[in-house]
């Protein structure tokens, strides 16, 4: 697993999970089509959700065929849909962020290459929606802010993690946004990124990098943080996950779609993924280098 908001399987009927597969396909399709080969690198399972989601509420193109043919990699889009190009393109530039963040935390060899692979289409994504790329980087910028300044409330920095990251959603939904969808989407972001920090507890106390959840003192390892804190961080992802699910029964009774697999993902999938971060039997590691180096762990079921 690549990517915390993934389907439950164990509770996924035949026909949603054949619903999942096309929309993971058709993101790695509208990559390559706008953005060339190396685009489909970043093709992830957050972005499928995020793409589902407000493809069910905007009903842009809900019918479209699925990917049979292999290698699938080099298939045309099944879909001629303005949103779906939009999120290809929002993919990246969120990629692009993520780059510069992970050089600004610790530069490394495989940030580089992933910036130099990734540059060319990032640089198309960035040329077609400079709006896009304008309002994801002032929500970094108030990310690192928070960083800077010692911010210990993990919650609310992944709230502003969010908060940066809806503007262009909203665009995305057009006449069909509302305070409610936005609220989805930044709880999402927000359970992303708390998990995400869980994830990391070992790894940014190794290599000195930021990490809300770090304590000054006393830390030995991830397993011994997660025992001493179940409570508080069981606490912190119930709310989230809590607020999230408020917000999504509110907009999914304005959906035209997808309402099966949504359900799942926001139900089941989301909290058995908090549920693994917890147990410490993650494997996601959400990160735009991971997302290049791993790609064969992140295939679609």
């Amino acid at each position: 697993m690549l990517g915390y908001t993934v389907p439950f399987y164990g509770r996924l009927s035949p026909a949603d999970r054949n619903v999942y597969r096309k929309y993971y396909c058709e993101g790695c399709h509208q990559l390559r089509d706008g953005f060339g080969l190396t685009g489909t690198l970043t093709v992830n399972y957050d972005m499928t959700f995020n793409t589902i989601l407000l493809n069910g509420i905007v009903g842009d193109v809900l019918e479209f065929e699925g990917t049979t043919s292999k290698p699938c990699i080099l298939c045309k889009p099944k879909a001629d849909s303005d949103l779906m190009r939009k999120m290809a393109a929002y993919t990246l530039i969120l990629a692009k962020w993520e780059l510069h963040d992970d050089d600004t935390d610790k530069p490394s060899v495989k940030a580089k290459v992933a910036s130099v692979t990734l540059a060319r289409a990032i640089d198309k994504a960035v040329s077609m929606y400079p709006e896009y790329d304008r309002m994801v980087g002032v929500g970094f910028d108030n990310l690192r802010e928070l960083e800077i300044s010692g911010c210990k409330d993990a919650r609310l920095m992944g709230l502003t993690f969010g908060e940066g990251l809806i503007g262009a959603l909203r665009d995305v939904a057009g006449d069909y946004s509302s305070e409610d969808l936005d609220n989805v989407f930044r709880e999402l972001s927000a359970i992303v990124y708390l998990m995400d920090c869980v994830d990391d507890l070992d790894e940014d106390f190794m290599e000195g990098t930021y990490n809300p959840l770090l304590p000054e003192k006393g830390y030995t390892n991830a397993m011994d943080f997660r025992l001493k804190n179940v409570y508080e961080l069981t606490s912190l992802f119930n709310t989230t996950i809590g607020s999230l699910q408020s917000s999504y029964s509110k907009v999914r009774p304005k959906m035209k779609g997808n309402v099966g697999i949504c359900d799942n993902i926001v139900y089941y999938g989301i909290p058995d993924s908090a549920k693994k971060v917890m147990m410490g039997s993650s494997s996601a590691k959400l990160s735009v280098k991971n997302l290049i180096f791993n790609r064969k762990e992140r295939m679609s079921d």
